[in-house]
């Protein structure tokens, strides 16, 4: 574990030092020098991480792939919607299947409700996985070491709930999650919204965004058939408690600027441009 949490750290720093120098290109050579690490080691750490070369990463976090993921934004989620949400045409790359818990669980912060939880490496640190009897309900990130307050920030969500920790039980979900070779329509992942009205229709729409493209705050409001609540809208992504699987991190700024994240804008960087070497990886 703690060679992981080295390398992961590593990882991590390479990350921020190229969302940070994007404008400069940096060369493979010059991201090695910052780390401490010769070419050919950064190279082979950094592909198993984050799943792509940190060349590709570079491409993937430039303005200018911003904006072409961000093209078009508002007819892909009317493509999605006339395909619907289930079905083996649909867009959505984790062949999802979904259902709102009953309100009364949602007002009464939890309450009555069993929720396992465990934590599992993946691609962008430690992933906190939580999940009920009827499918996952929430998928957070955390640092090395910092995994605690990722958690206390989930509870904080459903007080009331009652939390075991089992990471046996929570490992599937983790494979099925982060090993793109997992996501097949004939076993689609169960997942679970707990919140608000208003909120479940926001990440609805959030699951209509496919692999590889993005959508604004104002497209959403117009699809949930109120233009004028994109500030609304931008409270309830930032809610969103089931992160990757309902792909917040694919809400842009109008100009393609990646505006908040509410588990860091590195990381943030880092999940679009590992989509971008798994969307590539499967063109060829």
């Amino acid at each position: 574990m703690e060679k992981q949490t080295h390398d992961y750290e590593l990882v991590k720093h390479t990350l921020a030092f190229i969302s940070e120098n994007w404008r400069d290109q940096p060369s493979l050579d010059t991201l090695a020098d910052q780390a401490g690490l010769s070419a050919t080691h950064l190279q082979r750490l950094f592909t198993r991480w984050a799943g792509l070369s940190p060349k590709a990463f570079l491409q993937a976090v430039t303005l200018d792939h911003a904006r072409e993921i961000l093209r078009d934004s508002a007819s892909i989620l009317d493509a999605s919607y006339e395909l619907g949400l289930s079905g083996p045409g649909r867009l959505h790359d984790l062949f999802i299947t979904h259902e709102g818990m009953s309100p009364g669980i949602y007002k009464a912060k939890g309450r009555g409700l069993k929720i396992q939880y465990g934590f599992h490496d993946c691609p962008f640190g430690r992933a906190l996985i939580l999940i009920t009897n009827e499918g996952l309900a929430g998928l957070a990130f955390a640092d090395h070491g910092k995994e605690q307050s990722a958690l206390t920030d989930m509870r904080a969500r459903w007080p009331e709930a009652s939390y075991v920790e089992s990471p046996s039980a929570t490992a599937s979900y983790a494979k099925r999650i982060f090993e793109s070779e997992r996501w097949k329509p004939d076993q689609p992942l169960r997942i679970v919204f707990i919140g608000t009205d208003f909120e479940i229709r926001v990440w609805e729409t959030l699951l209509r965004i496919p692999f590889g493209k993005a959508s604004t705050y104002s497209d959403i409001a117009s699809h949930i058939g109120n233009p004028s609540a994109a500030r609304a809208v931008g409270a309830a992504v930032g809610k969103n408690p089931i992160s990757f699987v309902v792909p917040c991190h694919r809400v842009l700024g109008k100009s393609g600027g990646l505006c908040g994240y509410h588990w860091g804008l590195t990381r943030k960087r880092a999940i679009l441009g590992w989509e971008a070497g798994v969307a590539a990886g499967s063109t060829h």
